[in-house]
């Protein structure tokens, strides 16, 4: 049964806006992890995917996993391939990054279903819960408890109201005891693929719907405190001064030009605080964070180690401190290149042109590539704009995502049965 494209994507838009109504903040999409609205949107979706036919569980991180057979009755499939993306967002969200992979992985199983379509293998759709790390310190949490690599010492970890992690998992109604049995078995997962709106604009520049990712770039993070002493804004020479933010602009300074000296590199320093923060006072204390992102693993480490260098450097020259603490670290992915060429050829059977591009984003198939091959499919976004409310992408292609969804899987398929026919 060929899939009716545009159908699906009328139907992506209406599950997408259903989903946008779970928000903890009128007039704006706030969906934190382990929220109330978390809550909402998890039992929705998995309304969801029961009406699609799946069987649905949900874990002790709260991910929604909705569980489709594949096979007919005479066939019991090994392993399970699994499709995915998150819930939660970011503040003051789009609608679509996140939940346009899990409408898509229910979309697209429930026409198999209908269809009748037997496959080698079962399906897990997967609603995963943190991706943004908006409310604790952390993030990749619910992904990294499906591959078993859970980090217990995230457990302490306090949002801004002072809820640790643990006593959130306890007030959604679960046991943090039992998060070592949400890992699936490397043996019995096929591979794991998500769609994701591209939060860029090359799908855009290129008029191209539909994006086959290569890889998933490294994320380094890092909080930097640098300490001075404060004073009177009026009565100190400017040559006696230990001026923290002085000194932590030309810190920040550094940061830009050590990732402009690597091709392909970004570093983003994104929230400043100034303590005490008073117009006649000399800031005796600074915090900033550091976002640097890269492909290229070695180049990711020598600016690492640049940076310190340099700020060591600046803080010595101008007698103030400065200490660097990492709080989030995470390599670079290749995806599986089996599964890109499938997704490629899928969009080409929608008589499309993929287009090959990196992720600059994190997301959980970065995670998930440690469990099983991995792979991702971009859906070109309005602007390249996300984590915005202008965030957009339209029913069309939307309805291409899940179409070329529908033929990734049949397509594996037919492969599987072609291999397992010549062995």
């Amino acid at each position: 049964m060929k899939p009716d494209i545009v159908a699906l994507g009328a139907r992506a838009e209406k599950m997408i806006e259903e989903l946008a109504r779970f928000s903890a903040q009128p007039g704006r999409l706030v969906r934190l992890f382990l929220s109330p609205q978390h809550r909402q949107a998890a039992d929705h979706v998995a309304g969801r995917m029961r009406a699609a036919g799946l069987s649905v569980s949900e874990d002790a991180l709260g991910t929604v996993r909705g569980h489709w057979p594949g096979a007919g009755r005479a066939r019991k499939p090994v392993k399970t391939l699994l499709i995915g993306s998150h819930l939660d967002s970011v503040i003051d969200a789009g609608k679509y990054d996140g939940p346009l992979g899990v409408v898509a992985g229910i979309l697209a199983v429930e026409h198999l279903a209908r269809a009748g379509v037997e496959l080698p293998f079962a399906i897990d759709v997967l609603a995963f819960g943190d991706e943004e790390g908006s409310r604790f310190p952390a993030t990749l949490s619910t992904s990294a408890a499906c591959v078993g690599a859970f980090d217990r010492a995230t457990l302490g970890l306090a949002d801004a109201d002072g809820v640790t992690l643990e006593q959130a998992i306890r007030a959604y109604g679960k046991d943090p005891g039992d998060i070592a049995h949400c890992a699936y078995k490397a043996a019995e997962v096929e591979a794991y693929v998500e769609v994701h709106i591209e939060q860029g604009p090359v799908l855009e520049g290129e008029n191209q719907p539909l994006g086959v990712v290569t890889g998933i770039v490294g994320q380094s993070r890092l909080r930097v405190a640098v300490t001075g002493e404060a004073g009177h804004a009026g009565t100190v020479p400017m040559n006696m001064r230990r001026d923290a933010l002085a000194g932590a602009a030309l810190m920040i300074c550094e940061v830009e030009r050590i990732a402009k000296a690597h091709a392909g590199m970004v570093a983003t320093v994104g929230h400043v605080e100034v303590i005490p923060g008073a117009v006649n006072v000399i800031p005796g204390r600074v915090q900033f964070t550091m976002d640097l992102r890269s492909m290229d693993e070695r180049a990711r480490e020598a600016a690492l180690r640049a940076f310190a260098a340099a700020a060591q450097g600046i803080a010595r020259a101008r007698k103030l401190q400065v200490d660097v603490e990492p709080f989030h670290e995470i390599a670079a992915v290749d995806c599986a290149p089996a599964l890109r060429r499938t997704l490629a050829l899928a969009v080409e059977d929608l008589a499309l042109r993929p287009i090959h591009l990196a992720s600059g984003a994190g997301h959980d198939a970065q995670m998930m590539a440690s469990l099983c091959p991995s792979a991702m499919l971009f859906v070109r976004c309005r602007g390249g704009i996300s984590h915005n409310p202008a965030e957009y992408a339209s029913p069309a292609d939307m309805g291409a995502a899940v179409g070329a969804i529908i033929r990734f899987v049949e397509r594996h398929a037919a492969a599987q049965g072609a291999a397992m026919a010549s062995s």
